[in-house]
């Protein structure tokens, strides 16, 4: 059996090209046309999905061939991208997880009519592992999905040049890269006066389509702090914001153009693992707020698929975690920009270190595992006293530390053996009290530290985790809230 998903992969040059703001604009325009729209990002960030999923109202999904595999980027784009696709437990608002819409139609028996994926890359297209490797980049996902790519060319202050750039695109090949899976160009920040001749020139010279060009947008512009754009709740009248870009883009791009070509995609074959879900007979806690928002849907449908019922809580908001949880999650996010508020709020800083300290099983990451320490002191060197839960302080420092893709060896995930964990990190805060459980190490790398805090009820550091990728890491925490809820029950 295959799916037959339209898909078509937003590339850029580098960092910093527009990608985010012109994905936006084209989700934008074609939910507007009534398609069933599902959004991806490729490599590991938290906030462009977030993006992404307000333009189109259900969650994008991450493509990281570092942290999943190849096989499990197929099996989650095809799971989500697909109308009848099983999947288990529910979002942090209440809706209903996965990318599917139950109103779209199944044609010829396996294809989809009336949707379409956009996927977001990261960087820039052949950018991947350690700066010198095509394994995790934009150009990894589009070989593994066997998407084609249109890649965004900033056209500001060149001319024939950009043809040049181009086909460099076009023609890198390496023992990899066989085809470069680009087959159009948007040109970026380009007045509509230049655009016919432009168009003409790489159509000539560069021999590929040019699905249209974006002008120079000053007034919807996307703005970013420290660990990327600022958040969607941030941004001040983002809706009117996509909106607009909606209208610009409804006219300057060829969106007929780009549906073909997403419909040009060769169908995938469906992954067929049998994997069938359990009841939901654990209640896991995941904290979900400004603080604490980076979180990978798929993490919450995995456990979902094992047995968990997720049941969200807010450490800014509320005074007590959930009833008779049986396991606990504090993911990433933003604590040092809500220090105040978490210090405030010292009724649940309490139960949460009453609860870990007792044994509740605990995963917790960056931020997560910044709000279990004893206190966070900002840039400006204020102190908030934390949850006191695991020892040192979380200090602001003025560059990003131990930035990118790691490996996790040689350690235990509760209490079970574990062999390597891919994972990633991306801070600007530290700890002189990150733990000593496992060895990291850097791809491409001699670069090695120690990391993570891991005993029999708890996994917490820097280090972010996706579970498609490490799937021992989500059974063996849902064991040790399985054991915890037997004992506690017989309290």
């Amino acid at each position: 059996m295959t799916a037959d998903i339209p898909r078509i992969i937003i590339t850029a040059g580098k960092s910093g090209a527009g990608k985010t703001m012109i994905t936006c604009g084209i989700l934008e325009a074609l939910k507007r046309r009534g398609l069933a729209v599902t959004a991806y990002k490729c490599g590991p960030d938290y906030i462009d999905p977030m993006f992404h999923r307000e333009v189109i109202g259900i969650p994008s999904y991450n493509l990281d061939t570092f942290l999943c595999g190849r096989e499990s980027v197929r099996e989650s784009f095809i799971q989500h991208g697909m109308p009848d696709a099983k999947i288990y437990g529910q979002q942090m608002d209440g809706r209903p997880a996965g990318g599917h819409r139950a109103d779209r139609q199944i044609a010829d028996g396996n294809g989809l009519a009336g949707c379409i994926a956009v996927i977001e890359g990261v960087m820039g297209y052949y950018d991947g592992l350690g700066g010198v490797s095509l394994a995790a980049s934009t150009y990894d996902v589009a070989d593994t999905v066997k998407s084609p790519a249109v890649l965004i060319v900033d056209g500001k202050g060149a001319s024939v040049s950009a043809a040049a750039h181009i086909q460099g695109f076009l023609g890198y090949k390496n023992e990899n890269a066989e085809n470069s899976y680009i087959e159009g160009v948007i040109l970026n920040r380009i007045s509509p006066a230049m655009y016919g001749r432009m168009k003409r020139l790489i159509e000539r010279e560069a021999k590929v389509r040019v699905y249209g060009y974006v002008p120079e947008i000053r007034e919807t512009g996307l703005k970013s702090r420290y660990l990327g754009l600022k958040l969607p709740g941030e941004v001040k009248a983002l809706k009117e914001k996509i909106g607009r870009l909606g209208d610009i883009l409804e006219e300057s791009l060829d969106l007929n153009g780009l549906i073909a070509l997403a419909a040009s995609a060769a169908p995938l074959k469906l992954c067929e693992n049998g994997k069938v879900p359990r009841q939901e007979t654990l209640r896991i806690g995941v904290a979900s707020d400004e603080a604490f928002c980076f979180i990978y849907p798929d993490n919450l449908e995995i456990l979902a698929g094992l047995g968990a019922k997720i049941v969200p809580f807010s450490p800014l908001q509320d005074e007590k975690i959930p009833k008779e949880l049986d396991g606990i999650i504090f993911y990433g996010g933003y604590p040092e920009l809500h220090a105040g508020r978490l210090a405030g709020n010292w009724q649940m800083r309490n139960q949460v270190r009453e609860a870990v300290l007792k044994g509740l099983p605990c995963i917790a990451e960056c931020g997560g595992f910044m709000y279990l320490t004893e206190s966070i002191r900002d840039e400006k060197g204020n102190v908030y006293p934390m949850c006191n839960a695991l020892p040192g302080e979380s200090f602001y420092t003025p560059s990003l530390r131990r930035f990118g893709y790691l490996i996790l060896r040689g350690g235990k995930v509760f209490g079970k053996e574990a062999e390597d964990i891919a994972a990633h990190e991306f801070h600007y805060y530290d700890s002189r009290q990150c733990g000593e459980a496992f060895e990291a190490k850097k791809p491409f790398s001699d670069r090695r530290w120690r990391s993570m805090v891991s005993t029999d009820t708890m996994l917490a550091g820097y280090p972010h985790i996706h579970f498609a990728g490490n799937p021992v890491v989500a059974e063996a925490f849902i064991a040790a809230c399985r054991e915890y809820q037997k004992k506690r029950r017989q309290r």
